[in-house]
């Protein structure tokens, strides 16, 4: 073989490895052929919430195993949020071009590799770095799932497809502190990190096979790096402020630095973009009503859900002094609800559209966590009581992302899909910090009586509510919630 015939067939093998294959004709031909696309999505979407909460269990051990501090520690989870935040948007945005499903296959790939070096770091710095490179297959996951649903369902199934997808989230997060108790007590902390790597094989080569090919792409030019290296920090430093402040003091110098960074940022991105003809971020998506009001439903649902995950177990722990293990069985019941309110409502939306089952989901969630705050005492009652909040949370949250997709040009997906992650990835933040901040005001703490417990709980609880109660306004103003712009045939 000569070099220029050796030269070919390496630049060949790279064309085909950067380009998307067609499925096998056998399942392209199948009448439910979408729905496989749809699983394969869902096996990324558990992935992904149960390596979140998994991770918050070791924690402890990480702290005894590496000699160092708990704020040491918290890098492992902060440096995984810190670099999803950051580029899931602009993920999304390169996606539009050279193909989703290339991206979200490679995503894996690069999530299993990054799952391996993490199980086997030496030191905590090297796994702080690993995680760093987790996130960054997680994010062509995250970026991608929402707009390879939309990519392969026809319109008249998107509701439900998108309902199934959250029902796997739901899922991954309910069963991340059981499955991780588990794996730490089997074989170490090590163990939750290659536990992925098993999975991650199966789901790439499920990716390869069952997704079709991207469709609508947007035209391929010249990426816009002068945007990311504006937004990128923008996110890294309002998570930062958020998740630090109730640490360092909301009024610290570093705080409030990390605040203005981003305000100062925010208005530097915004003039670049408005005068950059290939943008990373179409700021004309913004003034489309649909999709800015369902962004901030988003951020404003996952707050809710992640404060009353951070806040409930003091309430079981502290104030009725159950042990961590039977308080984590009783926190399941929110979200199995959502798990299993979730898929109905997407096929309820289909014929309904989101806004009836949003203001019915969220008034459900309002008014039931405002009861809640009064009427915790009875276990079997507070029980029920997490059954509605969930079930107002999964009544909301499908039709909520599916409405807001509905809204975006198909040529956008993969942005709009990543910027509806990156505003759950914040509202995670934002519900974890606020709703401590309440709870610590008010006396509640892991050393407080149980008066105090309940008294921080009662505060946050209808902290909580209010902000569910936020989206009902939301709502009522979006429109009539269509859940497709544009119709979505079956493809190869």
């Amino acid at each position: 073989m000569t070099q220029d015939t050796a030269v070919a067939a390496e630049r060949s093998g790279l064309r085909r490895l950067l380009a998307e294959p067609a499925r096998p004709r056998r399942i392209a031909a199948r009448p439910n052929a979408y729905w496989y696309a749809v699983l394969t999505v869902c096996i990324g979407a558990f992935m992904g919430q149960l390596d979140a909460s998994i991770v918050t269990l070791a924690f402890p051990t990480l702290e005894h195993t590496f000699h160092t501090t708990v704020g040491g520690v918290q890098w492992v989870g902060l440096a995984y949020l810190l670099t999803l935040v950051a580029t899931l948007t602009a993920v999304g945005r390169y996606a539009d071009m050279i193909g989703r499903k290339l991206l979200y296959t490679y995503g894996f790939v690069i999530f299993i590799v990054g799952s391996l070096l993490c199980g086997l770091a030496p030191s905590l710095p090297i796994l702080i770095g690993m995680r760093v490179l987790q996130a960054i297959g997680a994010a062509m996951l995250q970026a991608n799932s929402v707009a390879i649903i939309v990519d392969s369902l026809p319109s008249s199934k998107l509701g439900r497809g998108i309902g199934v997808q959250g029902a796997a989230q739901a899922l991954g997060l309910a069963l991340g502190p059981v499955v991780g108790g588990l794996l730490i007590s089997l074989g170490g902390w090590r163990l939750i990190f290659f536990v992925n790597v098993p999975v991650g094989i199966v789901a790439t080569v499920l990716a390869w096979l069952l997704i079709p090919r991207s469709r609508h792409l947007a035209e391929r030019v010249a990426f816009d790096w002068l945007g990311l290296a504006l937004f990128a920090p923008i996110g890294v430093a309002l998570m930062l402020g958020i998740s630090l402040g109730a640490q360092a003091g909301w009024s610290s110098p570093f705080i409030l630095s990390m605040f203005a960074v981003a305000a100062l940022l925010t208005v530097a991105f915004i003039a670049h973009e408005r005068r950059t003809v290939n943008a990373m971020i179409d700021l004309a998506l913004m003034r489309i009503k649909a999709f800015w009001t369902g962004l901030a439903s988003g951020w404003l649902i996952f707050l809710v859900i992640f404060g009353v995950l951070f806040v409930v177990p003091y309430l079981l722990e502290d104030g009725m002094h159950y042990s961590t293990a039977r308080a984590g069985l009783e926190l399941l019941a929110m979200p199995f609800a959502i798990g299993i309110a979730a898929p109905l409502a997407g096929r309820l939306a289909e014929r309904t559209g989101a806004k009836p089952l949003i203001l019915a989901g969220m008034s459900l969630t309002g008014v039931t966590l405002a009861l809640t705050s009064f009427y915790h005492q009875s276990l079997p009652v507070f029980i029920a009581e997490l059954v509605l909040i969930g079930g107002g949370l999964g009544l909301s949250t499908a039709p909520n992302n599916a409405a807001t997709m509905g809204a975006v040009p198909a040529t956008s997906s993969g942005l709009g899909s990543g910027m509806l992650n990156m505003a759950r990835g914040l509202g995670t933040a934002v519900g974890l910090a606020l709703t401590g901040f309440v709870f610590a005001a008010f006396g509640g703490s892991h050393l407080a009586d149980s008066a105090s417990v309940g008294r921080g709980f009662q505060y946050a609880m209808l902290f909580l509510a209010a902000v569910a109660l936020l989206i009902v306004p939301l709502s009522l103003v979006r429109g009539n919630g269509a859940l497709s712009s544009d119709p979505t045939a079956q493809v190869e």
